[in-house]
């Protein structure tokens, strides 16, 4: 019965029970425990180093009371068992005190057990969520890395978080960001990049302060150079600042991890510019000034094509650059330094000059080969006509390549018999194939001076048989002048119409009234002027002169409607018929009413005075009503005077009408007649 109650009792129970019943044989399970104890932590410590191992077999070999004790108790246990009376001396059942329990472990020492716990606390690691701490690199795949940070498990950070490091490796120390301490799964969840964000700062500026390398991911492009991944922070790299030699293509960086160091930073605005050029920078200068000082004229170097520009050729001669200018590249004309030479291309250069100071080098390539002049053939002399292709145009003339580098100028007097100048690009073009006459040819100086008019014939040797005075000729307008118009009648054959030679009646102020450059006009041949290569022209010849006409029609005194046209301080200009005009003074503008004639009013006119010589006519509107009133006047006058006497004729005439008429009447009637007739004729 006793047994099947002590089957019965909950564990506890029945350990109070054997506790009163057999003290031996409590304390041997407890010290069983300690040993389970001490084996479950040198398991848990297997994995650490062995040092950690000897140190708890020391504590252990400390207190080898313990190990005695054991002993004792071993043989009273045994003993114990055999009776089963024994078992049947029960104590009433009471509260366990677990402390007791732990006082009257005889396992182990306080000091042997607190060492133990020290030793096992320092394989361990306290860590908190939200924390930056720092972590071993265990392994790595594809996707992910597991680090250990010294936590009972292990975390699992993104490969894609060590981009910019891409010779991260086993056993590496990295910073890492605790995000969960267990996520549903159970797993550590860490991140390497809010790690290296929290301290991105702090580190970019104390590599600043301290002038330090660092390592940064290229991730895209931008304007103006690439974005840079450093400690976390997009920083930009200019691209000047990428190499010392100029970068031709920016992709061929993206995705890759270069050193640099922070040359800027904004706090302001957070942007940081970092450099990788300057890492090479002063390594550089100090190969500059080795390769300068052994510099000399004259020197001929291996260099390669670094840079191509419009104005020539930059050449990298082994750590510092030199030019060559596109006129030092070849003898001949070139359009862009890329006919000569292209990128990477290795060529031997000549030192032209160099300047220690500006680190400044004067490169030449054309220099290496003979000059083309002086392989020019010596039978070439001035008067021969030679071959060649226009190279380079100007507004004063044209070069022509007759030869790899011999080149003439044609100017532009030198292409044609015309006296009007004109620009070069009327006659030539870039790449036009001409033929031309040697006109000078200067060897020391390696000049030469060609002309085309000259394979042409001069129009003026035989100027009297083609335009003798008074031949008509079509000729085209090139130019004005206040006094005249320049024309063209043919190439080489210039004129000038004077601005009097244009209309027999218009008065023209400036030729633009009459014609306009371009335009065709006819001409007549006035005079020659064979020293000066010029003709006198005229345009108003080519028609009789309507003057002779005009003298009879607009004789003084006559009077014609006539329509004012300009209206100036001086007077005004009168448009009569057939073409002419007329001129009128302010005094004579005046109307019946007193009022000045207005801009396109029409009015009678009064011819005061002509000239055919000057073509000249003086008009009057106040002659037309002052001279009919002074008609008038006149007239009234005559009859007043005239009345008397003819009532006295009438009356004698009457007192003899009474006589005989004789002969001496009818005389005295004739003589009155002639009398009145004469009045009349002075009164108008």
């Amino acid at each position: 019965m006793v047994e099947n109650n002590s089957e019965n009792l909950d564990p506890r129970e029945e350990l109070e029970q054997q506790e009163t019943v057999e003290t031996p044989t409590a304390a041997v399970e407890e010290t069983v425990e300690q040993a389970e104890v001490i084996e479950t932590i040198e398991d848990e410590v297997a994995e650490e180093p062995v040092a950690v191992i000897e140190k708890i077999e020391d504590s252990i070999a400390e207190e080898p009371v313990a190990i005695e004790e054991v002993n004792d108790f071993v043989e009273p246990v045994k003993i114990a068992k055999k009776p089963k009376a024994a078992k049947a001396i029960v104590a009433e059942p009471a509260d366990f005190d677990w402390d007791a329990l732990v006082e009257e472990d005889k396992g182990f020492s306080g000091r042997a057990k607190n060492d133990l716990e020290t030793l096992y606390e320092k394989t361990l690691t306290t860590v908190q969520e939200k924390e930056v701490v720092e972590g071993k690199v265990i392994s790595m795949n594809k996707r992910e890395v597991v680090i250990d940070i010294g936590y009972k498990s292990d975390g699992i950070v993104s490969l894609n978080e060590f981009r910019y490091n891409p010779e991260l490796k086993p056993k590496d120390l990295v910073e890492v960001y605790i995000e969960s301490l267990e996520d549903l799964k159970g797993q550590m969840i860490l991140s390497h990049k809010k790690a290296r964000a929290l301290r991105s700062w702090d580190r970019v500026n104390e590599a600043l302060d301290k002038d330090e390398i660092i390592k940064g991911y290229i991730k895209c492009r931008t304007k103006g150079g690439m974005i840079v991944d450093v400690f976390g922070i997009e920083a930009f790299l200019p691209g000047s600042q990428i190499d010392v030699k100029p970068i031709r293509d920016y992709d061929m960086y993206v995705d890759k991890t270069m050193e640099f160091k922070v040359v800027k930073i904004n706090h302001e605005f957070r942007n940081v510019v970092v450099s990788h050029k300057a890492l090479i920078e002063a390594e550089l200068e100090l190969q500059k000034k080795e390769i300068i000082s052994k510099l000399e004229k004259g020197q001929v170097l291996e260099g390669t094509v670094k840079n191509i520009t419009s104005y020539g050729v930059f050449i990298d001669l082994g750590g510092v650059d030199g030019l060559i200018h596109i006129t030092d590249l070849s003898w001949g004309r070139i359009s862009h330094p890329n006919e000569i030479v292209e990128l990477d291309q290795k060529l031997n250069v000549v030192i032209l000059d160099f300047d220690d100071e500006k680190k400044r080098i004067a490169l030449g390539l054309k220099q290496l080969t003979p000059h083309p002049w002086d392989s020019l053939g010596a039978e070439l002399k001035v008067g021969d006509s030679v071959k060649g292709k226009v190279v380079v145009m100007a507004d004063y003339g044209a070069f022509v390549e007759i030869a790899a580098g011999v080149e003439g100028l044609i100017h532009v007097s030198e292409m044609s018999w015309s006296q009007h100048l004109r620009s070069a690009q009327d006659f030539l073009k870039v790449g036009d194939e001409v033929e031309a006459q040697i006109l000078t040819l200067d060897r020391e100086e390696r000049k030469m001076s060609l002309g085309i008019k000259q394979l042409k014939t001069d129009p003026w040797q035989d100027i009297d048989n083609l335009f003798g005075v008074g031949s008509k000729h079509k000729a085209n307008v090139r130019n004005f002048t206040n006094f005249g118009v320049f024309v063209e009648i043919q190439e080489g054959v210039d004129g000038l119409i004077h601005i009097s030679d244009l209309s027999w009646t218009k008065k023209i102020k400036h030729p633009s009234e009459f014609t306009s450059i371009g335009a065709e006009i006819e001409v007549i041949v006035l005079d020659i002027d064979k020293e000066n290569r010029r003709l006198s022209l005229g345009h108003k010849q080519l028609e009789e002169n309507p003057w002779d006409v005009f003298e009879t029609i607009f004789s003084v005194d006559s009077v014609h409607e006539g329509t004012v046209v300009e209206l100036f301080d001086k007077g005004a200009t009168i448009a009569l018929p057939y073409g002419v005009e007329g001129f009128a003074t302010p005094r004579h503008l005046v109307k019946e009413d007193g009022s000045q004639a207005q801009l396109e009013e029409k009015l009678e006119f009064k011819v005061i005075e002509f000239s055919k010589a000057a073509k000249r006519i003086i008009l009057s509107h106040s002659r037309v009503f002052e001279d009919e009133k002074k008609a008038e006047e006149t007239a009234k006058r005559k009859t007043t005077r005239t009345k008397p006497a003819a009532t006295k004729a009438v009356k004698q005439v009457k007192e003899n009408s009474a006589e005989k008429t004789t002969l001496g009447d009818i005389s005295e009637l004739a003589a009155l007649r002639t009398q009145m007739e004469a009045d009349e004729q002075k009164e108008s």
